[in-house]
């Protein structure tokens, strides 16, 4: 294919335009669909256009809800926005689960969020320490005019620190930075804090070493936040007696012994550690994304703390004392509530509010809660029927989709698997069936 200079000032039709004549065999059937998710209210399409750039369309993603989420004694309904079947059933299931035996308790421990100021300097250590001691009230002030309307609510610059990386990698620093953003999320605000940090780290240094204009005494090489967090930590944890597990006492102790050896296998082995923690994004991802959050960096800082005593494991815990069975969850999620999308997106805004318009710490316990229910909805499975068999049940109407069953079909159809599993080759078995009689 060609390639195109200028492809961002085209308008949204000629985007199209080019983009199906060029790489679409039927283009005009190309053209429909892209067109079919345009939005028929104009000015809601525009700020979807506006969200980034050289849109063409809207994706969609089904936003559903997850209800009776009794949460530190408050009843919630969940906003989730996922594509996988079966994900919003397990959540509504577990929530249904432990709504009868206390529900869910949650906690935010911590809310530090992290920068750094990376930088190269062929001056040792000791030399730098003393300049950055030398220099830090005057960065504070420096900071003031970004940092003033953030105090004022109890936020700001918590600390910052030099650290020598040298080890690791030669002649290499970096000022780590703790941050308080409230309900904010704030890259911006830490990202134009450590651009500020470093400006006036280079300034003063030149000053300080008696540089020349051709020798700086220090490289700034770049200024930007950290998605890891691990002082930004939310639990969440369930608990009953072990023999209100299940109705029968020995099926309940024995399913309180799988429950935790299941759990403990994705502590020891990260092949399944990456599928069971997956299957708590599951949860998380699904209410980050219909708040208006950034799951991408909830997913690089959450999988890197899974990681952070040098094996990937499991992030939930069991356990069963004096006769108590616990299930638990500690992550890190940096989340806001403010600023981003949450003022913008018209479902984000109904999703907060659902949620009771909650603050960035509430946020965090709701997400917290949100990815141990599945994960429990999840484990349960395994260790009783078995994952498919409500998995696919689940799964049925997409299969039902893809070969265009019609309403008729359908219901016959999903009548059939109610006492048969479903697998797609016996869904097509049926549907054929069906067709040819």
């Amino acid at each position: 294919m060609k390639q195109i200079l200028g492809f961002s000032k085209l308008s949204k039709d000629e985007k199209v335009e080019w983009l199906t004549q060029n790489y679409f065999k039927d283009s005009e059937n190309a053209t429909y669909l892209l067109k079919q998710y345009w939005n028929d209210d104009k000015k809601l399409q525009k700020l979807h256009d506006e969200f980034t750039e050289n849109t063409i369309s809207n994706y969609y993603l089904p936003f559903g809800v997850a209800p009776n989420f009794n949460i530190n004694g408050e009843i919630y309904a969940l906003p989730m926005a996922i594509e996988e079947s079966s994900v919003i059933a397990a959540a509504s299931n577990a929530a249904k689960f432990w709504g009868d035996k206390g529900g869910f308790k949650a906690n935010v421990i911590d809310t530090r969020k992290v920068g750094q100021v990376h930088f190269l300097s062929s001056q040792n250590f000791p030399a730098l320490e003393q300049f950055f001691n030398e220099s830090k009230s005057l960065i504070f002030n420096r900071l003031q005019p970004l940092t003033k309307n953030m105090e004022k609510r109890g936020g700001g610059v918590l600390s910052l620190e030099l650290r020598d990386k040298t080890s690791a990698l030669a002649n290499y620093y970096q000022i780590h930075a703790e941050f308080e953003t409230l309900d904010a999320m704030g890259a911006n605000f830490i990202n134009s804090c450590l651009e500020e940090i470093a400006a006036t780290l280079k300034e003063e240094a030149a000053k300080y070493f008696n540089a020349s204009e051709d020798q700086q005494p220090l490289e700034i090489i770049m200024s930007i936040l950290s998605n890891y967090v691990p002082n930004c930590i939310a639990t969440a944890e369930v608990s009953c007696p072990v023999e209100d597990l299940l109705p029968n006492k020995e099926d309940a102790q024995h399913f309180a012994h799988k429950f935790i050896e299941a759990v403990n296998i994705a502590k020891a082995e990260p092949y399944r550690a990456v599928t069971h923690n997956k299957g708590i994004m599951n949860g998380i991802d699904a209410v980050v994304l219909a708040t208006g959050n950034d799951f991408r960096a909830v997913e690089a800082g959450i999988h890197a703390y899974a990681s952070r005593n040098g094996q990937y494991s499991s992030l939930t815990s069991a356990k069963v004392e004096n006769g108590k069975f616990t299930f638990s969850i500690e992550i890190p999620l940096a989340l806001g509530t403010v600023g981003g999308l949450t003022n913008l997106h018209p479902l984000v805004k109904l999703a907060l509010e659902m949620l009771g318009n909650p603050s960035a710490k509430e946020l965090m316990k709701i997400v917290a809660v949100a990815g141990l229910a599945q994960n429990f909805a999840a484990i349960k499975s395994l260790v009783t029927t078995g994952i498919q068999e409500g998995h696919m049940k689940m799964h049925l109407m997409n299969i039902l989709n893809q070969f265009n069953a019609s309403p008729s079909e359908k219901q016959e159809v999903k009548a059939h698997f109610k006492n048969n599993t479903v697998s797609h080759s016996a869904v097509v078995e049926v549907l054929e069936k069906l067709r040819n009689a």
